[in-house]
Parts: C-alpha cells; sequence; structure tokens
C-alpha cells in the first residue's frame, strides 16, 4: 500500500490518478482532517503486531500495511469548535501532533521525503549552508531583523541591485521577492518585528530542477524580458519555458545536495546569470512540477509514480527522456 500525506491539490492528484491506473493500492490522509474530522487508533496488543488504523471522511487505512510513503504537502491540525479557549486547542493539537507524528515516524515503510528530514530540509539557512559545502555558488545574502545592517547592506548593493523575500510564501501569506525601491527605505525600521531575507539581485534566466531520486528534469524560464523580473513566479505564464540539459558537474553537485539534506524529492530553484554562472536560491522539498511539465513535456509526473511503484515492490516500465536534436530534453 501507497501511502500519500497531502491534501487536494493537483500534483498530489495527478500522481494518485497515476497510481491507480496501474493497479496500486493508494490512502491519502490529509493532516488538515485530524483531530476534528478523523480517527485515530493505534493499537498495541498483548500478542501479535500492532495495528494502525486511521479514518477520515474520504479514508480508512490500516497503515501497518504500508511500505511507501509520500510526505507531499501537510495542513495544520483542525480542532473541534467546541475547546473554546486556547489553551484546550493547544493541547489537542500537540497531542494530535504526538500520536501522528509518532504514528509515521514508527512505520516499517520508505518515504518520499522522510518527514523529519523534509521538514528540517525547509529551513533556507540550513538549505544555504549544505548548498555552499557542495560548493554551489550562492548569491551575497543577510538576514537580519537589525534595520542598521538592513540599511548597510542596501547600501552596498545598491537601490535596485537589492531583493528582499520572505523565509515562506504560503498560499494565505504570499510575499513576492521584490527589489527594493527607494520608497522602502523608509519603512526599514520594521525589520526589526522578524528577520527578513535580503539578497542581491541576480540578472538572468531562472532554472526549476525537479529532481526524483536520481532523475533530474531542469527547465529554463525566462523572465527577463516580462513584466516582472525579478520572481518567476509572477509571470510564468509571460515567461518562455523550455526543456533544458545541465552541466554535468551541476548535476552531480545537486544530487550531493539532495543526498546531504536526506531529500528523495525536491524542486531546486537557480538562476543562469549572462556569464553563464549558476547560482542556487533554494530547493523546495513539496515543490510544484505541473506548470513546467505542461509547458515542456517533460514527463515528472510519470516518474513520481514509478517512483513509488517501485518502492512499493514492483518495477513498473521506467520513464525515458526523449532528446532533441540540440541536446536538451524534451
Amino acid at each position: 500500500m501507497i501511502l500519500v500525506v497531502s491534501y487536494d491539490e493537483d500534483h498530489a492528484l495527478a500522481v494518485v490518478r497515476r497510481l491507480e491506473a496501474d493497479g496500486r493500492e493508494v490512502v491519502r490522509v490529509d493532516l488538515a482532517d485530524f483531530p476534528a474530522r478523523g480517527e485515530i487508533t493505534l493499537d498495541y496488543a498483548a500478542a501479535g503486531g500492532p495495528v494502525h488504523t486511521l479514518t477520515t471522511p474520504t479514508a480508512h487505512a490500516r497503515l501497518e500495511r504500508c511500505r511507501v510513503g509520500w510526505w507531499r504537502r501537510v495542513r495544520p491540525f483542525t480542532v473541534d469548535r467546541a475547546l473554546g479557549t486556547a489553551r484546550d486547542q493547544s493541547f489537542a493539537i500537540s497531542e494530535t501532533g504526538q500520536a501522528l507524528n509518532g504514528l509515521f515516524h514508527s512505520l516499517d515503510c520508505t518515504w518520499v521525503n522522510p518527514p523529519a528530514l523534509d521538514g528540517i530540509a525547509h529551513h533556507k539557512p540550513y538549505q544555504w549552508e549544505v548548498a555552499r559545502r557542495m560548493g554551489l555558488t550562492l548569491p551575497r545574502t543577510l538576514v537580519t531583523n537589525q534595520p542598521e545592517k538592513a540599511r548597510r547592506f542596501i547600501q552596498e548593493g545598491g537601490v535596485g541591485g537589492t531583493v528582499f523575500k520572505a523565509f515562506i510564501a504560503s498560499a494565505d501569506a504570499w510575499r513576492e521577492t521584490r527589489l527594493v525601491r527607494t520608497e522602502d527605505l523608509a519603512a526599514l525600521d520594521a525589520v526589526r518585528y522578524a528577520p527578513v531575507i535580503f539578497q542581491e539581485f541576480v540578472p538572468g534566466a531562472d532554472l526549476r530542477v525537479t529532481i526524483v531520486g536520481d532523475r533530474v528534469f531542469a527547465a529554463e524560464i525566462d523572465a527577463s524580458s516580462t513584466s516582472y523580473p525579478v520572481d518567476m513566479r509572477m509571470v510564468v505564464h509571460e515567461a518562455p519555458v523550455r526543456p533544458v540539459t545541465l552541466p554535468p558537474a551541476l548535476t552531480a553537485q545537486l544530487l550531493r545536495f539532495m543526498r546531504s539534506l536526506g531529500l528523495v524529492y525536491g524542486a531546486v530553484d537557480l538562476r543562469r546569470r549572462p556569464d553563464g554562472e549558476y547560482v542556487f536560491f533554494e530547493v523546495n522539498p513539496a515543490g510544484q512540477w505541473l506548470f513546467v511539465e505542461e509547458r515542456t513535456g517533460l514527463p515528472i509526473t510519470a516518474e513520481v509514480a514509478a517512483l513509488l511503484s517501485r518502492l512499493d515492490g514492483r518495477e513498473p516500465e521506467r520513464t525515458t527522456t526523449v532528446r532533441s536534436p540540440a541536446g536538451r530534453a524534451a
């Protein structure tokens, strides 16, 4: 059985549909169903092995049968509205986390990605340090909640030559990468409320590199001539997108980087400067790929499904990548 921990989102559903079409047994669990709408039973009997059962509005599963888990995208727990105080709500969330996280770590299955390592790898300063050790080039970066240090960093890079960004850009608190403008300088004192990432602005073409096990799918997204070249996520519909082949040395670095983080899957963001140098920004262990696959034909969904199937004990036909005459993946 393949366990998918995710909510209803296009990427998870695309893979689940492919697995089910191949005859695989798949159970999808949304953590937001617990504890208000979900049931947990962990039964450790005196004889025999334990029985771990999860029931949600859309799933019922005995998880001791799980052989592979896909830790895709998780949402916060939802508590019963009858718990009226913040203290009671916090206690319910804590107890639910203890039960479910303990269960997931105890399962005798292979994870894509292991939940604990996935959580650690989301932290950008940790990513940056591992990337630096792997020999990847990083932009000049400052993280600070001290306005004066932020002001000096901007002065050195220049207005228009420095960007600022958030650590997490979630759907309910979206914040795109922005260039520092003259009018932003008057608001720098607000930095004291929380650490902010400041980086040198790196001109060039973006690359989204989706890594699935040992397979590397690279796509160039050139937003340099769009209405917002600072952050390709805002203008991906305007930018030309094409599959590309990375230099072998860079591919090897990225695979070592992923192994060092303990990740099986990740979406890496790079930018290639006009002089050809590749600059590392981050890896998203739950990054999206459909916007690349739909524009390039790169078989990423098929490879994710194939990886989960292989880990579940069957060896389906491996996805292949067709090369164009120019040598780029297509």
